[in-house]
């Protein structure tokens, strides 16, 4: 049994390095864009995106919004992809590091209070990448053989 799992251990962090990459995309289009209105969010557009994080302390706020488009937009699938995965999972890192300070600030630790629990685990997830890089199955593997 041992042997079949580390078979699928490529496989499983492709599948996990997709995902933490992928879920970025919908928090963009909501912040961004406005898309997903009835999720629990009211910041629907770039200006209130700069308004709650200059209220969290990022300052300034407008600046802040170009690195969490980034992130979301350019880092989130580049990690997907296994391209670029250190930086991308660097990127994604330091901005869930962000976020789990603000959220443990302001809403302590539990993910159901929306406190750091949910945003730290997924920094860790990015963080694995950025130490390790793509794995087997990346796109850095077939275009730079890392």
């Amino acid at each position: 049994m041992t042997g079949t799992l580390s078979a699928l251990t490529p496989w499983v962090l492709t599948l996990l390095r997709a995902w933490c990459g992928l879920a970025l995309l919908p928090h963009g289009m909501r912040a961004f864009f406005g898309w997903f209105p009835n999720s629990g969010s009211r910041i629907l557009n770039p200006q209130l995106l700069a308004t709650g994080l200059e209220r969290s302390g990022f300052r300034p706020g407008r600046y802040w919004v170009i690195y969490v488009a980034l992130v979301e937009f350019v880092a989130g699938p580049a990690l997907a992809l296994g391209l670029f995965t250190q930086l991308a999972g660097l990127l994604i890192f330091l901005f869930f590091l962000g976020a789990a300070y603000d959220h443990l600030r302001f809403d302590g630790y539990f993910w159901n209070t929306l406190g750091m629990e949910y945003p730290a685990l997924w920094g860790l997830v990015a963080l694995t990448f950025a130490c390790a890089g793509g794995g087997p199955i990346s796109l850095d593997r077939a275009f730079f053989g890392m």
